[in-house]
């Protein structure tokens, strides 16, 4: 049985009392879908009030350390060295239509380099948890990426731009050879998930564009623990800063680079 560090347990325990929140007001989605106003307000109220909850849980476990969250941003601690990166709703587009797959992130950073993660799921009542040097588990199972070695046979997750966000023509030369070359491409809407999806072996790998620091932080960390890959798309750990990822098993990791890059390189190709 995995024993889960006392750092665990306070986040783990943060991302529990957010969700008994969240899951009453996802209950709620599906009436207010019939309402003229509609439910993005009380979906924000939602992702608001679940935020506020995860911080004075993390507050109170570890007095003075910092925090990065995505509804209120930056705020320093007394502790220098440590910081919370939280993401208290990812997939808030699904929470609106009461589609039942969103997550809470919750990453421990020490010195900038982040040595814990927790990422929960709600409605399966799946807790993801890793510590450098310590694995990656769901719930008390340890994780292994999948042992995929045929990029044919491998089922890809991604993250795909909208309305204006983005570069959308961009976008499709990186979607067309994995189409082309894969069993499948999935697109779920939750940056976490989809990163602790790779590290479970359930996706044999994940791309995206222009991610944040909070739906990444615990995911990356996730992986590398489950003995996958994530890099950005020049193969370096440039993701917190450009927030390009691709995630993957050792594997398909350089298949899928070399695939990101052959698309890079025809975005930036001078027309002729």
């Amino acid at each position: 049985m995995a024993v889960r560090s006392a750092t665990i347990h306070v986040m783990a325990g943060a991302a529990l009392k957010a969700a008994r929140g969240l899951i009453r007001d996802f209950g709620e989605v599906e009436q207010l879908q019939v309402s003229i106003k509609g439910p993005g307000d009380f979906v924000s109220a939602a992702d608001l009030k679940a935020e506020r909850l995860i911080r004075a849980e993390l507050a109170r476990g570890r007095p003075g350390y910092g925090f990065l969250m995505e509804e209120s941003g930056a705020a320093p601690g007394s502790d220098a060295r440590h910081r919370w990166i939280v993401d208290p709703l990812d997939g808030t587009t699904n929470f609106l239509h009461g589609l039942p797959f969103f997550a809470i992130s919750i990453a421990l950073e020490r010195d900038g380099e982040v040595v814990a993660g927790v990422i929960y799921e709600p409605i399966r009542d799946e807790m993801f948890w890793t510590e450098k040097g310590a694995g990656a588990y769901v719930n008390d199972r340890r994780l292994r990426v999948s042992a995929r070695r045929r990029i044919g046979d491998a089922v890809i997750g991604t993250g795909l731009p909208f309305r204006e966000r983005g570069d959308h023509a961009a976008y499709l030369r990186t979607l067309a050879p994995v189409m082309a070359a894969t069993s499948g491409v999935r697109r779920m809407g939750v940056a976490s998930l989809d990163l602790a999806y790779v590290a479970a072996g359930r996706l044999d790998g994940f791309w995206e564009f222009g991610l944040q620091p909070w739906d990444i932080a615990a995911g990356l960390l996730m992986v590398r623990e489950a003995g996958g890959y994530a890099t950005d798309f020049a193969g370096a750990h440039g993701m917190p800063a450009s927030g390009d990822v691709l995630a993957a098993n050792d594997h398909l990791h350089p298949v899928l680079l070399e695939m990101m890059r052959e698309s890079m390189r025809r975005v930036d190709a001078p027309a002729k």
